[in-house]
């Protein structure tokens, strides 16, 4: 079966999973625990064919450069 890509539309925001330490650096810069970043569900369709699993940090980025953090949940 081949893998499935992620959705490419105007209205959804790059989406990148972050490795354990780029992810780890991230928390570590912001002074945060990854509980208390923003939550997105690893069914989101923005998440489709990455295959994002809970407890992953994903990088949002924005048409504008900003860049988001999210913490997979189930």
């Amino acid at each position: 079966m081949p893998e499935k890509e992620a959705p490419s539309h105007e209205l959804i925001p790059q989406h990148k999973l972050l490795s354990k330490d780029s992810g780890e650096a991230i928390l570590e810069q912001y002074r945060v625990s990854r509980f208390q970043i923003p939550k997105i569900k690893s069914k989101d369709a923005a998440l489709i064919g990455m295959g994002a699993k809970p407890g992953q940090i994903v990088e949002v980025t924005r048409l504008d450069g900003s860049k988001n953090y999210r913490l997979v949940v189930e």
